[in-house]
């Protein structure tokens, strides 16, 4: 399973601006993936969500499917451009 093409599909879902969504995959250590989610300015608030609810979902949902297919832990940080 592609972790990176799953945050980008769930984050470009919820986006007013699918275009300006840029998702990264940076692999540090042997026990660790992090994956940088780029989103306009307009649609943070989307993204984050209220106190945090959708930001936490989709970490949610990629952490689970990392476990389920037995790959790295994941860790995911949301900015702007």
């Amino acid at each position: 399973m592609d972790i990176v093409a799953l945050v980008d599909f769930l984050v470009k879902s919820i986006v007013s601006n699918p275009e300006m969504v840029s998702v990264k995959e940076f692999v540090g250590d042997e026990e660790k993936t992090t994956i940088q989610v780029l989103v306009s300015e307009q649609d943070m608030g989307s993204v984050i969500g209220k106190d945090g609810k959708i930001a936490s979902a989709i970490r949610t949902i990629v952490k689970s499917a990392a476990y389920t297919n037995k790959l790295k832990k994941v860790e995911i940080h949301f900015d702007t451009f």
